[in-house]
């Protein structure tokens, strides 16, 4: 082995991040790092876009996620503020904190997963799978979520239990949101779609268990992406 096989062999595996990903990791570490302070008032959208070379679409989608992080907050008419040098205890998701949707999620998508097993339609089915496989294909973040907060509502509706599906639909907003968030920062987009591809196959084959057990570990998943953003609250 040459000197420069040697050296290729040490290199870690580049990581390929959104843009999003990035113009909001370069946001956060200025603002953790101090050198955004608190009280500050971030340039415009138009502005910033032009200092990282992206569309106002992405920075807006990075703020979002400072936003949701409690590291800054919008005033209409006078612009984003930085609020705190480093994330709040929860995120903000709409009308609900994430803590609470996911102390909720688990009593409430683990049954309706199983029943959706035992009571789906040829047709939901269908549909379960049509959304599945728009998003392992799926590159624009603002559809995926989307879709990801379809899947879910769809498998409530499944389940045939009207209770179910109309407190899915209530937080789907909210849900989206999470969704949003946690892919931004913890790159889980992927890794959610072989999940819910698991959720998938156990709902087709009947298998009520095992529908239950992959929701499970689903929510598990985001659930532990949230820690990572927000830190152990318990600890």
């Amino acid at each position: 082995m040459n000197l420069s096989d040697s050296w290729t062999a040490g290199q870690r595996q580049i990581v390929r991040v959104s843009a999003a990903e990035a113009v909001f990791k370069a946001i956060r570490a200025a603002i953790e790092s101090g050198e955004l302070a608190i009280g500050s008032k971030l340039s415009s959208e138009t502005a910033l876009a032009a200092q990282y070379g992206v569309s106002r679409s992405v920075v807006r989608e990075a703020l979002r996620s400072c936003t949701a992080l409690g590291l800054t907050a919008t005033q209409t008419g006078k612009g984003t503020f930085v609020i705190a040098s480093g994330p709040s205890n929860d995120l903000v998701l709409g009308q609900f904190s994430a803590r609470s949707l996911m102390e909720a999620r688990p009593h409430i998508e683990v049954p309706a997963a199983e029943l959706a097993a035992l009571r789906r339609t040829e047709a939901e089915l269908e549909q379960l799978r049509g959304i599945v496989e728009t998003m392992a294909v799926e590159d624009d973040p603002e559809i995926w979520v989307s879709l990801d907060a379809s899947f879910h509502a769809a498998i409530a509706a499944a389940s045939g239990n009207g209770v179910f599906a109309r407190v899915v639909n209530d937080i789907r907003e909210a849900m989206a949101k999470q969704s949003e968030t946690i892919n931004l920062i913890t790159g889980r987009q992927r890794p959610s779609d072989a999940e819910h591809r698991l959720i998938l196959d156990a709902i087709a084959g009947g298998n009520t268990k095992e529908a239950g057990r992959a929701m499970a570990a689903h929510l598990a998943k985001v659930d532990d992406a949230l820690t990572t953003i927000m830190g152990d609250t318990n600890a």
